[in-house]
């Protein structure tokens, strides 16, 4: 059974730090792209950050370019998420994600497998 499992998730002051973690179980996925998404209540599921199946290439959305820090470790199977300078608007359920293509989307819909989500809250 393949399982994507999230955690590092919790409460912070705007501008604090947090890294989030994906362990990956059931089968291995260094040869497939990686990402996280988030979702704050009332609004959709958006994408935050990918990374390609060897780690050598990674694409943020805008608003959290130059804060986040996604990277992978495919020995351990296992992604993060480094979230810097935090802010309010960054909360929200985190969810790990993993795609069938080596290549890494901004589209929820290239990606097959999903976390069941971490929650972050950043406080002003």
């Amino acid at each position: 059974q393949v399982q994507l499992v999230e955690s590092g998730g919790g409460l912070v002051q705007a501008g604090g730090s947090l890294r989030l973690s994906c362990a990956a179980s059931g089968r291995t996925f260094s040869s497939n792209a990686m990402g996280w998404f988030r979702q704050a209540p009332g609004k959709e599921r958006e994408f935050v950050a990918t990374i390609n199946w060897s780690g050598g290439s990674t694409y943020y959305a805008d608003p959290v370019k130059g804060r986040f820090t996604i990277s992978r470790d495919n020995v351990k199977n296992m992604v993060y998420l480094q979230m810097n300078s935090l802010k309010p608007e960054d909360t929200g359920v985190y969810y790990c994600t993993a795609s069938n293509s080596r290549l890494g989307s901004t589209s929820l819909y290239e990606y097959t497998y999903w976390g069941q989500g971490t929650q972050v809250t950043v406080s002003s």
